[in-house]
């Protein structure tokens, strides 16, 4: 029998939100938790979304930041919803559900592209399980992340802490606890998450944070004012806040593709967290040692990330030599966080995503977002990881996460950045924790009992 979809109201400080009930799932989208930023709040720090005076309708998606994508296509299907009011967030509960723990889910896109409403994002799986899922909107590209003068630095960070603040607030109408936060976020959003972990904010907003295919994202003031410079020079405007801001978020969103279409020596990341302010006094790697270390922290990388399709023989070589983008940019980030935070009280804990796509050609960037998700059925991952993916993969990841979400421990050892660290591996030849000694995290100084970054 097919579960009737009814409507549903909460009450929250927020105001009143009519969302949809179907069986025992329960779907709020689209709930504006910040002024829209536009006109003159288009680069300015964000402020909290008055109380509703009327019901809101929570019955669709809101807006994207993202008006367009960055590539013609993508792994994860990324919809562009148009509207102005991007600092929106969803929330999936389950139905009657009492104190349960919250999982905050930052999207991906390398700070330029990506999209909350992607579904395989979608949380009925944590529903099922006990959880409330919440994914919000930040600023992207431009807009959230350019250093301009007279602007904030940081908006899209700033915007996330918006978010969880309310969380904080208005969480526990749906079912939620504010006191058991879970931040957790892919790619770029695992690089949020390191980022608002290793920042003086993060403080009292989450209690455990999950980075998949994170790193240490941030990006250079001066190289990130070069990227804006040359991407002005294409849109015909000053690299200011008045130039920028006399274009359409989709032109200079559609000049960003274009130019990253014409440049091949801008690097993996153009914009990006910028060190230097409130929000990031200090790099994240320093931030680390000295914020956060109350907070569990679970993070990993997939094995291949962006090098798949390499022929078996030459990938294996160049993983063993550490030498390729994946190991660089995103694997290295795994020891480096645990050695910051080899003091941390509440301990962090190391995964690698090893089954290879038969379509995509390896363990590669966002294979493992569907497993961890639960949502091997949802649109888009037959196309990504074939017509047969492992559903006991799913069953163990999905389960692991929501373990570490309700509080548990993994089962595995705690890593401290050293040779011999514990990581569990997913998908690879063995289903138990294997210890990483090869330099599959990252190169090794010769000699030295410490995994070091390239």
């Amino acid at each position: 029998m097919t579960a009737v979809d009814v409507m549903d109201v909460v009450r929250a400080p927020a105001g009143t939100i009519i969302g949809r009930r179907t069986g025992r799932l329960r779907r709020f989208l689209g709930i504006p938790f910040a002024a829209a930023p536009v006109g003159a709040r288009r680069f300015a720090a964000p402020v909290p979304r008055g109380r509703f005076t009327q019901p809101f309708d929570a019955s669709r998606h809101g807006a994207t930041s993202q008006c367009v994508p960055l590539f013609a296509t993508t792994t994860i299907p990324e919809p562009s919803v148009p509207g102005d009011d991007v600092l929106n967030l969803s929330v999936v509960a389950p139905a009657d559900g009492v104190s349960c723990p919250v999982l905050v889910w930052i999207h991906g896109g390398g700070f330029l592209a990506g999209s909350p409403t992607s579904p395989w994002y979608d949380g009925r799986a944590f529903a099922r399980d006990g959880i409330v899922t919440v994914t919000p909107g930040y600023r992207l590209g431009v807009d959230g992340f350019a250093p301009l003068d007279g602007v904030p630095p940081n908006l899209g960070l700033r915007d996330l802490l918006l978010a969880l603040d309310w969380v904080q607030e208005n969480i526990a109408a749906f079912g939620g606890d504010p006191g058991r936060v879970t931040v957790a976020g892919q790619s770029a959003g695992g690089g949020a998450v390191l980022a608002l972990l290793s920042s003086p904010f993060g403080s009292g907003r989450f209690h455990r944070a999950v980075s998949v295919s994170g790193g240490f994202f941030e990006v250079g003031a001066d190289a990130a004012r070069g990227f804006a410079g040359r991407l002005g020079d294409r849109l015909g405007v000053p690299p200011t806040r008045d130039g920028f801001g006399g274009l359409t978020v989709e032109s200079v969103q559609q000049g960003v593709r274009l130019l990253r279409s014409e440049r091949g020596d801008d690097g993996p990341l153009v914009l990006g967290p910028v060190v230097g302010d409130d929000i990031l006094p200090a790099p994240i790697a320093d931030g680390l040692a000295i914020h956060g270390d109350d907070v569990p922290l679970l993070l990993g990388a997939t094995g291949d990330e962006f090098d798949g399709g390499a022929p078996g023989i030459r990938n294996a070589a160049a993983r063993t030599a550490g030498t390729r983008v994946t190991d660089t940019l995103f694997r290295a980030a795994c020891p480096r966080a645990a050695a910051s935070r080899r003091d941390a009280g509440a301990g962090t804990w190391l995964y690698s995503f090893e089954w290879p796509s038969p379509v995509l050609g390896g363990a590669v960037h966002c294979a493992d977002i569907p497993f961890f998700f639960d949502v091997l059925d949802a649109p888009g991952t037959a196309e990504a990881l074939g017509t047969r993916p492992p559903s006991d993969l799913a069953t163990s990841m999905h389960a692991d996460l929501a373990a570490f979400v309700h509080g548990r421990s993994p089962a595995w050892e705690r890593a401290t950045g050293r040779l011999g660290d514990p990581a569990r591996e997913y998908g690879g030849p063995g289903a138990t924790p294997t210890v990483d000694t090869t330099g599959v995290y990252d190169p090794v100084v010769a000699g030295s009992d410490t995994a070091e970054a390239c």
